[in-house]
């Protein structure tokens, strides 16, 4: 049970992995850099607790002010307030942004495919160790 299990878990991770993946092609290719500020800090419940996240704000193209909390959360992603930051954006969506920081932007699917590894590993162990016994 657990090799099928870790199997799927390993294929719906890569699959977000790539999607992360092109969503990030996209944004290098036809996005549109933008100076802007983080504004604000909102307490958010989730699944582990309370977290702190960002709230960043930007002018796009058109002179809106474009308010977002970047999509990449957790230890080592936060963002004091009062910070400039560069933000990538897409012309038709700018509130789809994000930080042009390597961990906000290609770490999320570095972090998404590297744990889907894990789980293909723990695939393959479980394999092993059920074909040995």
């Amino acid at each position: 049970m657990a090799v099928p299990l870790c199997g799927a878990v390993a294929l719906l991770l890569f699959a977000y992995a790539l999607r992360e993946f092109l969503a990030v092609r996209r944004l290098r290719r036809r996005g549109v850099r933008a100076q802007g500020f983080v504004v604000d800090n909102v307490c958010v419940d989730s699944d582990s607790g309370p977290e702190w996240v960002p709230v960043v704000a930007f002018t796009d193209r058109r002179g809106h002010r474009v308010e977002f909390s970047p999509r990449a959360r957790g230890v080592g992603l936060g963002l004091a307030t009062g910070r400039e930051v560069p933000v990538l954006y897409l012309p038709d969506d700018p509130r789809e942004a994000r930080v042009l920081m390597w961990r906000h932007v290609e770490g999320t699917a570095a972090f998404i495919f590297l744990c889907g590894a894990l789980f293909l590993a723990g695939a393959v162990v479980f394999a092993v160790a059920g074909s040995s016994g």
